[in-house]
């Protein structure tokens, strides 16, 4: 272990740069809120609130019906996309439904 020395002023003027990069970090991070990881969906969410499995998820995603973010091996996918694919699923419900009874004849 190396141990360095430095002098108290030399010390201050650093810890005085941190704090203002901390703080325009802070700023930055206020003004892109809407971008965070916080309000996105994982493919469990997902799941959950269209009630499907993974493998239907993977579908609706290599369908181009669901877009997503990957970060790392994640998946992420904004609510509001959500939103739109169940709408989309639910226009699409009906259709299936009456080509069940067709057959069924």
């Amino acid at each position: 272990m190396e141990i360095i020395g430095i002098e108290a002023r030399t010390y201050e003027a650093m810890m005085s740069r941190f704090e203002q990069f901390a703080r325009k970090v802070e700023a930055l991070c206020d003004r892109h809120q809407e971008k965070t990881l916080k309000q996105w969906m994982d493919n469990q969410d997902v799941c959950i609130t269209l009630n499907i499995s993974p493998r239907t998820l993977q579908t609706y995603r290599d369908n181009g019906i669901l877009p997503y973010s990957q970060v790392n091996h994640k998946m992420y996918y904004r609510p509001e996309d959500v939103q739109a694919a169940l709408r989309l699923l639910g226009e699409k419900q009906p259709e299936r439904k009456r080509k069940e009874t067709s057959y069924g004849r």
